[in-house]
């Protein structure tokens, strides 16, 4: 099958800054794909190469099994980027439509209505909406004509928790439809919840990708805390199995650890009076952490 998007060894240099380093990536249609890394780590920067807007210094870049930016292309494939101007003049309705005259296959305006929530304001001047609306409206417009790849980049910025609901929602049922979706957001909980794969780059290349579970069984350490009335010293909470990192606050203690079950039967083996015991899976935010502040490349299938 071809891949829906293929980066080989692109490089993005501005004068002496290298934005993206030799970065290599491919991502399968029909999946929803969450790119993440910190400010500055280049996604913004890979998305522009993605859509053509701006080439290469050198590598490559494959969309749909075609080199990025044809015209062909521009049919096939959506993007929502961070920074979009509302239409001067334009009612919501005339956008929409003015959009889908652009494509040989839109999506019908209806439908973009629903997806955007937009119904209510068809004759309003785009210029009038709110931050969130024309969030939602700009996303109905990378809709317009009915695209096989979505490219989205900080798509809720803006929006208040209900229409980020239903975006996700909406993004969930493209996805179902077999489109394919990249996306970046800096809502870690959202890409945790919503992505099939995920990619973190920093400073220009990748250092992890795969499915969020394996992420973050692989790369970042559970916790479990507790009360322990006779407590040992400090340090020897670290030579128990597993533990890579203690934290000691009066009678609670935190343990770090990658695997628990031991850990948990030793401590309820031990005479420290343990009890109040907490254990909680390691979040998407710690794997981030984690990733982001190594250079070390760690790519998890």
């Amino acid at each position: 099958m071809t891949k829906a998007i293929e980066c080989i060894n692109l490089v993005k240099k501005f004068g002496d800054y290298c934005a993206v380093d030799h970065m290599n990536l491919s991502f399968e249609q029909g999946q929803i794909t969450a790119l993440l890394g910190p400010n500055g780590a280049g996604k913004t920067t890979t998305i522009s190469m993605i859509l053509g807007m701006i080439k290469p210094t050198s590598g490559e870049v494959r969309v749909l099994g075609m080199p990025s930016g044809t015209k062909e292309l521009r049919q096939r494939v959506g993007a929502l980027l961070q920074d979009v101007k509302a239409a001067d003049g334009l009612t919501v309705k005339e956008v929409l439509q003015l959009f889908r005259n652009y494509y040989r296959n839109p999506m019908s305006l209806e439908r973009l209505l629903d997806i955007s929530g937009l119904h209510g304001d068809v004759k309003r001047r785009a210029s009038t909406l709110s931050g969130g609306q024309r969030r939602r409206l700009a996303f109905a417009q990378s809709l317009a004509g009915n695209p096989e790849l979505l490219l989205l980049d900080e798509p809720t910025v803006g929006m208040d928790i209900e229409a980020r609901g239903r975006f996700w929602d909406t993004i969930q049922a493209l996805a179902s439809d077999g489109r394919t979706v990249l996306l970046t957001t800096h809502h870690l909980e959202e890409a945790d919840a919503v992505a099939d794969h995920i990619a973190v780059i920093a400073r220009g290349q990748v250092v992890a990708e795969g499915t969020p579970e394996r992420l973050k069984a692989q790369t970042a350490l559970r916790t479990v805390s507790f009360r322990a009335a006779n407590a040992p010293a400090e340090q020897e909470w670290l030579t128990l199995p597993g533990v890579e990192k203690a934290e000691c606050n009066g009678e609670r203690i935190r343990l770090y650890a990658q695997e628990t079950d031991v850990l948990l039967f030793t401590l309820m083996q031990s005479e420290w009076g343990i009890s109040d015991i907490d254990i909680q899976s390691a979040s998407l935010e710690d794997t981030f952490r984690s990733l982001t502040g190594s250079n070390k490349q760690a790519i998890i299938r």
